[in-house]
């Protein structure tokens, strides 16, 4: 996926930092019909993980044909995966979801993942209770898409963990549906997860900061995201909220490991608070035009305005506290330019302008200056195969 050579050299910085830390991303997909336009087989999302040199949970992306036969092909390339994969089985609440959850659960999968926007219900939908009752039985991983459009999602969300304890209902994308009040439902019910399958440094940094850390799973949301990408922006945002090393075993791999073994759950503590969080104006004005550069790209847009508005920006002086992390910016908005003309940004469908996932991380370098600055490559570098300006090649 774009990006894997890059971002798996920021990984590989940061894991000096996080020592310890096996990486267990808790949402990843495997289809070829979304009607979203996005693909990705299982040789695809084996080389993503591998290059982050994580596992992953697994599960059929869209299908509107339905998921059974798409639930048999998540558990037969798990099966193949040696380990690096773990299936769970996607339900639709219109076609008989009990059923197929103790089909695919006997077939060995290990959780179930439910789309509420996609197959258009609400976690109050009556056929679901059977599923969540034995969910609660054995212990399982419930993963739930929570972006925007599923109303009621949160309080459903928190119901059904009251009346279903042994249940481990993960949020997916941080919850955003929800986060502003959501968050302190989690200081009450162990078994709220929220994943990290998300975009946004400010979303994320909420969660780390205001939701206790042994109730957040590392994600990418692969191949929407490749997964060294989403391990190198979320260590940099967990370390900023101020996590310990501890914190951060437990964050990117530990507790789902706890959860598919439908072990005890850990206390990692209490959520740290926003006090670590740095919003200095003049980065705060660098992020505010990145992220406007990152809606227009999301719409198609080509962000010349906001990304020279950026530089700008970044012209803060040698001599600034912020200088360091505005060059880092300007050397993200340049690989960006170079991406652009030579086209090696492909992938992802035509709707989204090239780059993105630069852009992105650049807004990520604003808002962690109190993390060290990766070390950028020259952009011919981003091709496979060729060595960074420290000659180190994948």
């Amino acid at each position: 996926m774009f990006g894997d050579e890059l971002f798996s050299r920021w990984l590989a910085d940061l894991r000096e930092q996080a020592p310890g830390i096996e990486l267990f991303d808790a949402h990843t997909h495997i289809g070829q019909n979304d009607p979203d336009g996005f693909r990705c087989s299982a040789e695809e999302l084996t080389a993503t993980l591998t290059a982050a040199g994580a596992r992953g949970v697994v599960f059929p992306m869209h299908e509107p044909d339905g998921y059974p036969a798409a639930n048999d092909q998540v558990i037969a390339d798990s099966r193949r995966s040696e380990g690096r994969l773990t299936a769970f089985c996607r339900l639709d609440p219109s076609a008989e979801p009990l059923a197929e959850a103790q089909r695919c659960l006997d077939a060995g999968a290990a959780g179930i993942k439910l789309h509420p926007r996609a197959e258009g219900f609400a976690l109050d939908t009556p056929s679901m209770e059977p599923v969540f009752a034995m969910a609660d039985e054995r212990g399982l991983g419930v993963l739930v898409h929570a972006g925007r459009g599923i109303p009621a999602l949160g309080e459903h969300a928190v119901k059904v963990c009251e009346r279903h304890p042994g249940l481990r209902l993960i949020l997916a994308h941080a919850g955003i549906c929800d986060l502003a009040w959501i968050w302190k439902a989690a200081e009450e019910l162990p078994n709220l997860f929220f994943d990290t399958a998300w975009w946004s440094a400010s979303d994320l940094l909420a969660l780390y900061t205001l939701v206790p850390p042994g109730n957040i799973l590392f994600a990418s949301d692969a191949p929407y995201s490749a997964c060294s990408f989403a391990a190198s922006l979320n260590l940099r945002y967990a370390l900023q909220a101020g996590l310990s090393n501890d914190q951060l075993r437990i964050v990117f791999g530990g507790q789902l490991d706890r959860i598919l073994a439908a072990e005890e759950l850990i206390d990692a503590g209490p959520a740290p608070g926003p006090g670590g969080l740095d919003r200095d104006p003049l980065l705060d004005r660098v992020y505010t035009f990145l992220v406007a550069a990152i809606g227009q790209m999301f719409h198609g847009v080509e962000p010349a305005e906001s990304l020279a508005l950026t530089r700008l920006a970044c012209e803060v002086g040698e001599d600034s506290p912020q200088a360091e992390t505005c060059a880092a910016v300007v050397a993200l908005v340049d690989l960006r330019e170079e991406v652009l003309r030579t086209g090696q940004d492909t992938g992802r469908p035509e709707r989204f302008v090239p780059g993105l996932a630069l852009v992105v991380a650049a807004a990520a370098l604003a808002r962690t200056p109190g993390v060290p600055m990766p070390k950028l490559p020259r952009a011919s570098s981003l091709r496979r195969g060729a060595p960074d300006d420290r000659g180190r090649a994948p």
